[in-house]
């Protein structure tokens, strides 16, 4: 059985692969498109999604294809669907650092340390906070109370956060999408955690940036396609809105010139959170390991996306 893979992970994983396969290990974009035309296996993950998605794209035999991403984006999924390959992601490879992440673009925005980092790159001294926000008693409404929403809640909760979820069942006492806009003006913090699909995109629009608490933060730790980027920049320039943490945009990368660079009150991240850490890689190859033995023996394997669903 023919398995590409990225040759960055072969000292990590090579001792520790079943027996049966027929290992190929790519350098390169146009080495892993080549490679995946006839392979059964692979994890083309690059540095650049279009890239990742053209060479899984190549591959007409896949049985299995792996990423360390837990969005699928990149992917041709109606092609996958087509085609019967399993595609199984990375959930939960990058959930504490983009939890982490989340945290600091919160409490950079509450206390505004945005403006403290820049006034002391101008070597300007001041006596008069910029930021005088704090979590405690504050509200978050977590849109997708998935790991990575769990997480968050869980941690802003230490900050004595009063945490409400969303998701599509409205379980555990969380709201379903039915409900979840009616209440958004109860919060001070809208965080957005949820998998990127057909139904999310665009889900923060004018409507539900004219319903915010006066005041209120949009934390955005998913996918820019979620907000209605014209309508953000629009609230930001009235000052309907606090202001945004943006990890994601849409596009990214954020060309120069574009209007979300300046307008008012935006702390960027460009999309660091998940890479804000040293054990991705390793956790990444574990996962793949795990799942690549229980391919091989017929069991089932973690985090096996619904392609229907899209997540």
């Amino acid at each position: 059985m023919k398995a590409v893979l990225p040759a960055l992970a072969r000292p990590l994983i090579e001792a520790q692969l079943p027996d049966g396969l027929d290992l190929h290990w790519f350098t390169n974009h146009a080495e892993a498109a080549a490679m995946v035309a006839d392979a059964d296996i692979a994890w083309v993950d690059m540095k650049r999604p279009d890239w990742t998605g053209a060479a899984a794209a190549q591959g007409a035999r896949l049985k299995w294809l792996f990423t360390v991403y837990a969005g699928i984006d990149a992917f041709d999924v109606p092609l996958l669907r087509q085609r019967g390959t399993v595609l199984t992601n990375g959930v939960g490879i990058a959930t504490v650092p983009v939890a982490e992440y989340a945290v600091l673009g919160m409490l950079a925005a509450a206390k505004r340390f945005d403006q403290v980092v820049r006034m002391a790159d101008r070597q300007e001294w001041t006596t008069t906070a910029p930021g005088t926000v704090e979590l405690f008693d504050s509200r978050a409404l977590i849109v997708g109370h998935g790991t990575i929403g769990q997480l968050i809640g869980q941690r802003l909760r230490a900050f004595g956060v009063d945490v409400t979820g969303v998701t599509r069942s409205g379980r555990d006492g969380t709201l379903n999408p039915d409900q979840w806009r009616a209440r958004i003006g109860e919060f001070d913090w809208l965080i957005l955690a949820a998998p990127s699909t057909a139904q999310t995109a665009a889900m923060i629009g004018a409507a539900e940036l004219a319903a915010m608490k006066p005041g209120a933060w949009l934390i955005n730790m998913a996918r820019g396609d979620m907000v209605d980027q014209d309508a953000l920049i629009a609230a930001l320039a009235t000052g309907r809105i606090g202001g945004a943490f943006l990890d994601v945009t849409d596009p990214e990368p954020l060309p120069p010139g574009h209007p979300l660079w300046t307008a008012p009150n935006v702390i960027h991240s460009m999309h660091l959170s998940g890479r804000s850490t040293q054990r991705m890689f390793a956790r990444a190859t574990a996962l793949f390991v795990e799942n690549c033995n229980a391919f091989m023996a017929g069991r089932p394997m973690r985090n096996v996306v619904d392609l229907d669903a899209g997540y």
